[in-house]
């Protein structure tokens, strides 16, 4: 969609425009006394979001690509039909397809209340139809305030039971991760992805990060809290229609050879997902939807 479609559209006075990017990209800038805000309409990627008088919450690399067709690094990544590599023998790239795809634009609206609102679509495109995946629909809303709300809906359109993976895999910004810890996956099963897929629990004390960590907590629906001292604030997600929580961050080594990282961006980030992955993997039959959301707030 060409910004001057958008723009005759969608914009809200004072609070919503669309913009053109100079590697191709349109992009919605949403400012109003409550936040700032960004979402490209690739991916419908969530890349920005600031309630007034904080800092950033979401971080994005400095070396994120921003081009058609390549995942940007950070912000709020959807993934979906897949997590990871694809597991069905199957080519495909990783997490899906939806991250690279151009989404269009179903509604904006300005709430009484001050927040923005923006729905986006995605229906099958070449790509999805020549990946095997021509009878869904995906709807994302993203309203933004102090608070940031996320919703996924999939709608399975096809004759035949769909059964597929997702998330929101969403990239907080912290001052130095080393001092940093989550709260709300106390006792919960998980798979370490770092330690050849190998099945493992938490124990009763907060998860820290002090080494590459690669874990999806499997079963809980429980709310997470990133503690982070050195900013002194709280990052609440808390989510519904999600029985997976994924835990990120790629420490040093594997920082290094990420193209799309600077070296020391590992300090800088923890992702905390809400999703539906492995054993949670969520199965439609023909007709049927889901719906996957999450709200933050820093408190």
């Amino acid at each position: 969609m060409q910004r001057a479609e958008a723009a005759g559209q969608f914009e809200l006075s004072n609070a919503l425009r669309f913009e053109d990017e100079p590697g191709g990209l349109v992009r919605a800038l949403i400012s109003t006394p409550l936040a700032e805000a960004e979402v490209y309409l690739q991916g419908a990627h969530v890349t920005r979001w600031t309630p007034r008088g904080q800092r950033p919450v979401l971080f994005v690399s400095p070396k994120s690509l921003f081009a058609p067709g390549k995942a940007i690094r950070g912000g709020v990544p959807i993934i979906f039909p897949w997590f990871g590599a694809r597991s069905d023998g199957k080519p495909g790239p990783a997490h899906g397809f939806a991250r690279n795809s151009e989404w269009v634009i179903e509604g904006t609206n300005l709430h009484n209340d001050g927040r923005v609102e923006i729905k986006l679509a995605l229906a099958p495109n070449e790509a999805a139809r020549g990946l095997g995946y021509a009878g869904f629909r995906l709807h994302f809303r993203v309203t933004i305030g102090f608070d940031l709300e996320m919703e996924l809906e999939v709608c399975n359109d096809a004759k035949e039971p769909l059964t597929y993976e997702e998330a929101l895999h969403t990239y907080l910004a912290v001052a130095d991760i080393r001092p940093v810890s989550v709260s709300g996956l106390e006792g919960t099963a998980y798979i370490d992805k770092t330690d050849g897929f190998k099945r493992k629990e938490l124990g009763n004390e907060l998860l820290r990060i002090t080494k590459e960590t690669d874990q999806v907590h499997l079963s809980t629906g429980s709310t997470c809290v990133v503690h982070d001292p050195v900013w002194n604030r709280r990052i609440i997600v808390e989510k519904r229609g999600s029985a997976s929580t994924v835990v990120w961050n790629p420490w040093i080594d594997k920082t290094k050879g990420m193209s799309d990282m600077a070296p020391g961006n590992w300090k800088e980030m923890i992702c905390v997902e809400t999703a539906n992955a492995a054993d949670n993997a969520i199965h439609l039959s023909p007709g049927e939807s889901h719906k996957l959301s999450v709200s933050i707030r820093v408190e």
